[in-house]
């Protein structure tokens, strides 16, 4: 729930009735384009957290549940090589506000974890224009559908110093696989664990809140969006919130309860890289790649090389 993950405006889940059509959203003035909409016969009923062991409510991670795992086509999280989902909001420290943007960029690399193959996603969070969290993370889908998230090693910025790298990976210090989106999420289902590192307290689960949504955002309108609430162990009563769009994926996160951040962002562009952008991106997270077997000789280091295609 640290931040988004794939990467989510709303205090509660209370949303605003649709009173504009969304088609106009494109040249709508900025403070419209932060307002999501609701379709009017949308339930938009606030969950509860549920009272949990999370230690013992993890994912049954099986090797033997994947194929193609590099080929991750589920409608609410597409990660195609190439492609690159720039986000852009606020957060609140010490009651300022404070711009905030996200750069989440799917590489053509591929890594080798706990016997399956993922894909490499390079997030890069960005904090009044300096960067304070370059992360890689590893995603694979299963054969029903559902997408996995098997770690990350993120590198975290103090005025433009490292101060840690507190990576988690599947297999190794007692970390499970987690689900990041199921294949067929649906409202009224328990939550389910997003991935569980207790050596670095990672310990995020999420549920469906909503679906059947509209809502618009700076980038453009979207209909039948499902709201998925993150919550984790050691930030209780917090939610963050991501909306998802049918073959997009993730286009506003919002928050509710007592996130100490009230993060807010939404979608703004997509882009898909070009072969040389493509290529400097491979390059760069193959330099994080190798900071990260310096940094991280417990965790990262124990993992094979990823590879290019």
């Amino acid at each position: 729930m640290r931040k988004l993950q794939w990467f989510p405006v709303t205090v509660g889940l209370l949303l605003a009735i649709l009173v504009s059509a969304c088609a106009g959203a494109r040249t709508a003035a900025p403070t419209e384009a932060l307002k999501p909409t609701v379709a009017p016969t949308a339930k938009a009923e606030p969950i509860l957290e549920p009272t949990m062991d999370y230690a013992n409510q993890l994912e049954d991670f099986n090797p033997d549940n994947f194929d193609d795992s590099t080929n991750i086509d589920n409608q609410w999280l597409p990660l195609k090589p190439g492609m690159q989902y720039i986000y852009e909001g606020v957060t609140e420290e010490g009651g300022e506000i404070i711009p905030h943007r996200v750069v989440f960029t799917v590489t053509d690399l591929t890594k080798m974890i706990d016997g399956v193959r993922t894909v490499v996603a390079w997030d890069r969070d960005y904090s009044s224009g300096t960067l304070e969290e370059n992360e890689l993370a590893l995603y694979a889908q299963d054969i029903a559908g559902n997408v996995w998230h098997l770690g990350q090693y993120p590198e975290v910025y103090e005025r433009g110093e490292l101060i840690e790298a507190p990576a988690w990976i599947t297999g190794i210090k007692d970390a499970r696989a987690g689900i990041v989106m199921k294949a067929e999420p649906s409202l009224g289902t328990p939550s389910y664990s997003q991935g569980w590192g207790p050596a670095v307290n990672w310990t995020d689960r999420a549920q469906v809140a909503q679906v059947g949504q509209q809502t618009c955002v700076h980038l453009d309108c979207y209909e039948d969006v499902i709201v998925i609430e993150e919550f984790s162990q050691d930030e209780q009563g917090a939610f963050q919130l991501k909306y998802y769009a049918p073959g997009v994926g993730n286009v506003r996160v919002g928050w509710r309860g007592l996130d100490a951040t009230r993060e807010t962002l939404e979608l703004v562009e997509i882009i898909q890289l070009n072969p040389e952008e493509l290529a400097e991106a491979r390059a760069q997270v193959l330099e994080i790649e190798a900071r990260a077997y310096e940094i991280s000789k417990e965790v990262y280091a124990q993992t094979p090389p990823a590879v290019s295609p």
